[in-house]
């Protein structure tokens, strides 16, 4: 890691700099340079009021989980197993892993995105954009005090026109 007092170049994961003694801790934290970046950084995902959960158990057979998506217009199922996040299932497991394929005795714990990558309330618009981004997820659980939410890149650009708007 470079530090951003002196130039010095340390070794990964030191905390003060080798060189001037500069506290390297909080370096790599992005600062916004601007009012945007600075609402994308602060701005917690519960403000977005997302949407709850539609969840299903992991027995689930695959062809009922298809249809609730259909019939309610969602593009994730959170898969909830012991009151826990056990996986998601969304449209794009849908298309890679049934498509051509019997549905008979097929469930959605044998087709769902095991251990999804999940959230907070608490945490920024910037890392849901982030990790959205670097995953190539459109959907992230979103673990609450009130249970399980669903974070949608629909959601997070609705947020951004608003900024631009």
């Amino acid at each position: 890691m470079i530090c951003p007092v002196c130039g010095f170049e340390n070794l990964q994961g030191e905390d003060n700099c080798q060189n001037c003694g500069a506290d390297l801790r909080t370096a790599d934290i992005p600062a916004p340079g601007s009012r945007f970046e600075s609402r994308l950084l602060s701005q917690p995902l519960a403000a977005l009021d997302p949407t709850p959960a539609e969840v299903v158990a992991p027995e689930t057979p695959a062809a009922e989980a298809v249809a609730q998506m259909q019939r309610i217009g969602a593009g994730a199922l959170i898969v909830l197993r012991d009151g826990g996040v056990a996986g998601i299932f969304t449209e794009q497991d849908a298309v890679r892993k049934l498509a051509g394929r019997s549905l008979d005795g097929v469930t959605i714990g044998e087709v769902m995105t095991p251990d999804p990558v999940m959230l907070r309330a608490d945490d920024s618009v910037a890392v849901a954009i982030h990790k959205m981004a670097v995953g190539g997820f459109r959907h992230i659980p979103l673990v609450n005090g009130n249970g399980v939410g669903v974070i949608t890149a629909r959601d997070l650009f609705r947020y951004i026109l608003e900024l631009l708007g």
